[in-house]
């Protein structure tokens, strides 16, 4: 009997874990493939609510992006694949810069905010205003949840609350879905 005491106990911990909301990543969900505008309201650290910037969707049928982007990207941007840990070399990457979607060219993350997770994966404790937005993920039994690019829908990783001060949240992101951007270096212009 203990056992199943143990085990129930350890069910309910994780679910409980698991379905606590993340402060500072409940912002709107997806719709379809239109991407609406983040509400970072109250993440940990902040003046209140986050000023978020308006992003206008950029909007394309899958089969578009698929011919745009390499298979990998693809996979894990519009199939919500997930790339092994430790298999992207922007994990490695410590030069200042900004780290944009790979299929719209929206900036998302300042290199100021990259901090090494031990997961394998990019990962980041803020982003920029307005460039991501997110919904319950439910692929694990228990919800996630799942953070995409606010223009074009594209999906990054989950977002966790185990990340360092001033947010405690952590970006996992998939190499794959971004691109780095030196500083000094030109942004490249949105895809259209």
């Amino acid at each position: 009997m203990k056992f199943y005491r143990m085990v129930f106990s350890g069910i309910f911990a994780l679910f409980f874990l698991a379905t606590t909301p993340v402060q500072g990543a409940d912002q709107p969900a997806l719709s379809g493939a239109k991407a609406q505008q983040s509400a970072d309201a109250g993440v940990a650290g902040s003046e209140g609510a986050r000023k978020e910037t308006a992003v206008t969707p950029l909007i394309k049928p899958k089969s578009e992006w698929k011919a745009l982007l390499p298979p990998a990207t693809y996979k894990v941007m519009f199939e919500e694949k997930t790339e092994p840990s430790g298999s992207s070399p922007l994990n490695a990457e410590k030069r200042d810069g900004t780290y944009i979607c790979a299929a719209c060219n929206q900036p998302l993350f300042e290199s100021s905010t990259k901090f090494e997770s031990g997961t394998g994966w990019p990962s980041f404790y803020d982003h920029i205003p307005g460039a991501l937005a997110t919904r319950k993920d439910y692929k694990l039994i228990w919800p996630r949840t799942e953070y995409h690019c606010s223009r074009c829908g594209g999906h990054q990783g989950h977002v966790f609350k185990d990340g360092p001060e001033p947010t405690h949240l952590r970006y996992c992101n998939n190499g794959e879905a971004l691109h780095f951007v030196p500083k000094g270096e030109k942004l490249p212009e949105l895809r259209q």
